[in-house]
């Protein structure tokens, strides 16, 4: 019989939830395709928009000003643009693109600015963007249109971004804001109108739906894009062509009801958790320092390291004791890298190297957070001992 296995990355990606599930294989026996004009394709067509309204619905934006995508990445290449005319905003081409330097990589490399023309913007010590800093740089390039890129909540900290203030600074000088609230949809309420965000983009299977499938939302039926990511057949407002992902958008509808009915009761549990997790973290390994704690953060991650421990070694050890945790974004190599997150908040490159995320989720378990406790004592263990003896061996050879 295989080991039990605690898997406490949810942040990377959350378990399909049973609900998607059984949307998406009901969606797989449809025939039809939604561009086209039968029977087939109107069933087909229908199924499609009455997600893209449950998504509308979720985050308070009009049904009509929903576009879908292949997840966050490509929704965030599609917004980030000088070409995109927000509702609110002035006429005419963006100048300027102002970002926080803890963004995801989807924003500080997915973006369709010139390069010359791109910002970052300081995160404080404690994680959160700063808006001091965002006022100075207003202030520079008084006279020009201004987009400003803003995660709802850092997907390594959890911590929760001032989202509502920094809009309100761009909008006085007639800017626009794109929030990718891709790790806090289904965590915290993401009422794009309550947020003041001109766009907003979301991702399936950070809450429960299906890899491949995302959104972006506009909060005015004015905003457009000129120029599209994906041309060819004209489909989802003519920005992002090819035929509609039918199952992966039922599944994300599915996906949202049952994230819906659940969030405020699960906010709580999570947040139950993470905080006892992290008092027994601290007492299962003296000196480890936590990151955004003195912050609002989402209610299921914690960041923390191990002073003298570097991620990679102890996500190994980690692994081999039947936990799944990761040092913080998921990267497609697969390899472990330097939080820029973490260098923007001013970490030591040293603690930074150790930095560890634990992120639960719809699936996880008081067990989990058990193993996960048990693991880590016993890695921590296991790798200060291979030091000693290490050093012994050294030490004799001298």
């Amino acid at each position: 019989m295989p080991r039990p296995r605690a898997y406490l990355d949810h942040n990377a990606t959350t378990p399909l939830h049973p609900a998607a599930r059984e949307a998406m294989c009901a969606a797989f026996d449809l025939r039809g395709n939604a561009s086209s004009v039968h029977a087939e394709g109107r069933a087909a067509r229908l199924m499609i928009e009455e997600a893209r309204a449950e998504l509308a619905a979720f985050v308070n934006a009009p049904a009509g000003n929903v576009v879908f995508t292949s997840g966050g990445t490509e929704a965030l290449n599609l917004a980030l643009t000088p070409h995109m005319q927000a509702g609110g905003a002035k006429a005419g081409l963006f100048d300027v693109l102002l970002a926080g330097a803890g963004e995801h990589a989807a924003v500080l490399a997915g973006h369709r600015f010139p390069a010359a023309t791109v910002e970052l913007i300081d995160l404080t010590r404690d994680g959160l963007f700063d808006l001091e800093a965002l006022d100075r740089a207003l202030l520079r390039h008084t006279g020009r249109r201004v987009m400003l890129a803003l995660q709802a909540a850092n997907n390594e900290t959890g911590v929760i971004q001032p989202v509502a203030a920094a809009a309100e600074r761009v909008h006085a000088i007639g800017g626009a804001l794109v929030c990718d609230a891709v790790q806090a949809v289904g965590k915290i309420d993401c009422d794009i109108a309550r947020l003041g965000a001109d766009a907003m983009v979301v991702s399936a299977h950070k809450f429960g739906g299906p890899q491949g499938v995302g959104g972006l939302c506009f909060a005015s039926k004015a905003s457009h894009i000129e120029e599209a990511l994906v041309r060819g057949g004209g489909q989802e407002r003519g920005l992002r062509a090819g035929t509609e992902n039918a199952a992966g958008i039922v599944g994300m509808a599915a996906a949202i009801r049952a994230a819906r009915t659940r969030r405020e009761q699960e906010a709580a549990a999570l947040a139950n958790w993470r905080d006892r997790l992290e008092a027994d973290i601290a007492r299962a390994v003296p000196g480890a320092v936590f990151f955004g704690a003195g912050c609002a953060r989402l209610p299921n991650t914690s960041c923390f390291a191990v002073p003298g421990i570097e991620a990679q070694v102890l996500l190994m050890c980690l692994d081999m004791e039947g936990v799944a945790v990761s040092s913080g974004s998921a990267c497609s190599s697969g390899k472990v890298k330097r939080s820029h997150v973490l260098a923007a908040m001013g970490v030591e490159p040293d603690l930074a190297r150790g930095a560890i995320r634990v992120s639960l989720g719809w699936d996880s378990r008081v067990e989990d957070c058990v193993m996960f406790i048990r693991a880590l004592e016993t890695a921590v263990g296991v790798i200060k001992a291979r030091r000693s003896k290490a050093a012994d061996g050294m030490r004799r050879a001298s």
